[in-house]
């Protein structure tokens, strides 16, 4: 039987999926203060920059897939872009779903959604982002070509993703604070270790910049660029679909 990794670990393709759902679950009432917690905030630089990328526009149809908690589709649905909200899990896009009603926020679509088997017909959409998602996917393969699939002609590929930094000294330094921070910071705000010890190990195991590059060449985009951040500790990975 094939395996595939979960943090560390070496599982059935369908023991991923469902123990990535148990960690979702878990975290997804603390997620975005574990978020600004780890990242001192950085985080939502990120995704500014990443969304100024994107370039959302009126009455564009965007497809946020794995954006359950509301932050980078709250930041599109500012353009009058028509925004799919998609998760796989429930809990997370609970989360969103109350974070929109609190701000106001209209308009949204909420989809429960698994990114290697979306329910959308094809060439739908006129973007599909996807931020600090497509390392849980069970199949990366399988949600690259899915997202070409319903992505229409002239669509835009973004990915936000953690990486690889390349940066001597500093990479020393983040494996440090990954290892023996982000996991005690978890059980101390979150109640929750083991959850955000997979979080870092999944970082760890996800392909290499130039890796996943040649992954979303493979799966049919064009055009495929690559920006480092911190030196590769996240990426903007984007591509067209011509």
């Amino acid at each position: 039987m094939d395996k595939v990794s979960f943090g560390n670990e070496e599982v059935a393709p369908e023991e991923k999926t469902r123990r990535v759902g148990g960690v979702f679950s878990r975290v997804a009432s603390r997620y975005d203060l574990m978020n600004d917690l780890m990242s001192g905030g950085m985080h939502r630089l990120w995704k500014d920059q990443f969304v100024r990328r994107v370039k959302p526009r009126r009455g564009e149809a965007i497809l946020d897939m794995a954006g359950g908690t509301g932050d980078i589709a709250f930041r599109m649905a500012r353009s009058g872009a028509q925004v799919t909200v998609a998760d796989i899990n429930a809990e997370m896009l609970g989360v969103g779903v109350e974070r929109a009603r609190a701000g106001g926020i209209e308009g949204l679509v909420w989809a429960e959604e698994n990114a290697e088997q979306l329910t959308f017909p094809d060439q739908t959409f006129d973007v599909y982002t996807i931020a600090f998602g497509i390392r849980n996917v069970t199949h990366l393969d399988r949600a690259l070509a899915e997202a070409h699939r319903v992505l229409r002609i002239g669509g835009r590929f973004f990915c936000l993703e953690f990486s690889t930094t390349t940066w001597p000294g500093f990479r020393q330094l983040y494996d440090v604070y990954s290892d023996r921070v982000v996991p005690r910071m978890g059980q101390a705000v979150a109640g929750d270790e083991a959850s955000y010890r997979y979080l870092v190990e999944s970082i760890r195991r996800f392909p290499a910049m130039h890796e996943f590059k040649l992954m979303i060449e493979r799966a049919g985009f064009a055009q495929v660029r690559v920006e480092p951040i911190l030196g590769g500790a996240v990426a903007i990975h984007s591509g067209w679909k011509i």
